[in-house]
């Protein structure tokens, strides 16, 4: 039974998997968007809207906890700068989930995780 268990497990060890989610976390807060399938879409979307949260605060600490999570930089400093202001009167809800198909290979459920 799955008691007190809160996130999916993906068939992968937990380093790889939270690899996985800051790879999108990165992808989402550098593009834009990204297109994956709809349960890990599910997933990374706490950890975009963490990420936006943590830029909205704007404090040296909170720049410090997205450069230990994020990949690139670049990226925190477009998410301090750019991202986060402009959901400076939004109180949650950065991202939106639009259902795509089904993938042709397998048949997974695609989505496209982006922000709103």
């Amino acid at each position: 039974m799955r008691h007190k268990q809160t996130s999916r497990r993906f068939d992968m060890p937990s380093a790889q998997r939270m690899a996985m989610f800051r790879n999108l976390t990165t992808d989402v807060l550098k593009h834009g968007y990204v297109r994956t399938t709809e349960p890990r879409a599910k997933e990374v979307r706490r950890f975009v809207e963490h990420m936006i949260t943590l830029g909205k605060s704007g404090s040296l600490h909170s720049r410090r906890q997205a450069l230990a999570f994020v990949y690139d930089a670049d990226v925190v400093k477009d998410l301090f700068d750019e991202i986060a202001p402009r959901y400076k009167e939004r109180p949650g809800g950065y991202t939106r989930v639009v259902h795509l198909g089904q993938r042709q290979g397998d048949a997974a459920k695609m989505a496209r995780l982006e922000l709103v």
